[in-house]
């Protein structure tokens, strides 16, 4: 007869071990003996691991996951996850005419434009001074950290002479192609169509057509003439400001540290530039008043007075309209950064004014902001959401075509798209399920809340905009109150004349 013990009771026990050499693991260790009279003898029963192989690698991902993805390291590029069901996803995602890199390489749709990319290759190549086999050999032995650039699962069918031929060729084109698109020169020479170059240009900001910003630069650097290396950078920053609705002449300094070129585009778009709005200057104690309503607004040096003006800061903004019932006017802004915006308002009978810079839409406009929103939503880009925040900012502002039509005519939008229709509904399109960041513009949108909020303001703001909208209706309202002040004049002179007075 067997019985089972703890060895708590074991050890309280005069036993003999069957088995010598072996000693207890565990004081609850379970352990099996068999009863005489004489003696009592046990044995050890061992617990073997119930975990299987495949179950092992499961938990070995379970702890490698945590190093894959980490916010703050270098974004890879990857196929569009979070808003790959979105109904224009092809739309404005996928490429027209022209396929970069490994995700759409190989598509039937984009062959006739391989022999294109050849050319253009061969042309730059010839800028460079260095034989073609030469420049290869230098991509080809960066192709591990090339490879790098990109999530595991768009690069594991292509082995490292694949991918290294691939990025050479589509590295010199696209250089090529930006170079001959910033100096504005004629690209009959490579029998490509006007409206085609339109859309390789859209094509180059799709995330999925991305190539790592380390391959152009490494191309560009391993060009032989310093002038011609010189150049290749102007061409760069030349073509990114004709995106980001910058002056063409503006340089930002070269930026090498870049992710690729819609990583630079977007850098463009939100970072400061050395224009003021119209309104920045300082105030009383001499201190500046920030311009950018970005993180810098929050910081940890505002007191807790200040802090105390956001607590009810998020609420659904007004549109266009809205707006100027209660009597705020649009301005633009000079600055080009799309942070930039600000509310300001002199005195509480005095209209407050909206500032924004200047964005000009066209028929790249959605590919390209949506792209932007994508790239903002990789899983291992920490950012601050600033173009998904923009693009929220400004659908809450365009709900119709009136309010696109008054964005016009303040000079904050320029519509090369079409009709204002259409305009309203890119913007609408775009702006469906964002979550931007609450931080940026809320204090914008507080000092709007405020100024609604003071009720003689707004009504006054809205018996100026019901009855003096037009500048005819001022005239004819002024000549009205005129004329009735003439006639009270004289009829109090008939009234004095009569009692002689």
């Amino acid at each position: 007869m067997e019985d089972v013990i703890s060895m708590e009771e074991f050890h309280s026990r005069k036993v003999e071990r069957r088995e010598a050499g072996e000693s207890s693991r565990d004081n609850d260790q379970p352990v099996i003996v068999a009863r005489d009279t004489q003696k009592l003898t046990i044995t050890i029963q061992e617990r073997g691991s119930t975990i299987s192989k495949e179950e092992k690698e499961k938990f070995k991902k379970l702890k490698e996951a945590q190093a894959k993805v980490q916010l703050g390291t270098t974004p890879k590029i990857r196929e569009v996850l979070m808003l790959r069901g979105h109904k224009h996803f092809r739309k404005y995602c996928e490429p027209k005419v022209v396929s970069l890199g490994p995700i759409h390489h190989g598509k039937p749709e984009y062959q006739l434009t391989e022999e294109y990319k050849l050319m253009l290759a061969d042309k730059f190549i010839g800028k460079t001074g260095r034989t073609d086999e030469e420049l290869y050999g230098i991509i080809k032995n960066k192709i591990k950290e090339l490879r790098e650039c990109y999530d595991e699962k768009v690069t594991q069918k292509y082995s490292d002479e694949d991918l290294a031929w691939m990025l050479f060729v589509d590295g010199c084109a696209t250089l090529q192609f930006i170079d001959l698109v910033a100096h504005h020169e004629k690209v009959k020479d490579f029998k490509i169509k006007n409206d085609q170059v339109a859309f390789v240009e859209q094509d180059l900001f799709l995330l999925e057509n991305q190539l790592p910003y380390q391959l152009l630069d490494c191309l560009v650097q391993n060009t032989q003439n310093s002038e011609d290396k010189r150049s290749l950078k102007r061409s760069i920053q030349s073509f990114i400001n004709m995106h980001s609705m910058l002056d063409e002449d503006t340089e930002p300094p070269y930026d090498e540290n870049a992710i690729h070129l819609l990583d630079l585009l977007r850098k463009r778009l939100l970072a400061p530039i050395n224009k003021k709005c119209p309104s920045h200057g300082n105030d009383k104690s001499g201190k500046k008043r920030p311009c950018c309503f970005g993180k810098t607004v929050t910081d940890n040096h505002q007191s807790s007075k200040h802090k105390k003006k956001f607590k009810h800061d998020w609420h659904s903004f007004r549109n266009v309209q809205e707006l100027r019932e209660v009597g705020i006017d649009l301005k633009h802004s000079k600055s080009r950064s799309l942070k930039e915006i600000e509310f300001t308002k002199k005195c509480n009978f005095y209209p407050g004014i909206f500032w924004m810079p200047e964005i000009t839409v066209d028929d790249s406009t959605g590919p390209k902001f949506f792209n932007l929103i994508a790239y903002e939503m990789c899983p291992d880009f920490d950012n601050d959401f600033g173009i998904t925040s923009y693009m929220s900012f400004l659908d809450s502002l365009i709900d119709e075509p009136k309010d696109v039509i008054d964005l016009r005519k303040a000079g904050i939008l320029r519509n090369l798209l079409g009709s204002d229709e259409e305009v309203a509904l890119v913007f609408n399109e775009i702006g469906t399920d964002l979550v931007p960041n609450p931080v940026i513009y809320r204090k914008v949108r507080v000092q709007i809340q405020n100024y609604i909020e003071m009720k003689s303001m707004t009504w006054i703001s809205q018996v100026i905009h019901t009855h003096f909208d037009s500048p005819w209706t001022m005239i004819t309202f002024l000549a009205a109150f005129s004329a009735l002040g003439l006639s009270v004049i004289q009829t109090v002179y008939s009234i004095l004349a009569y009692y002689n007075l």
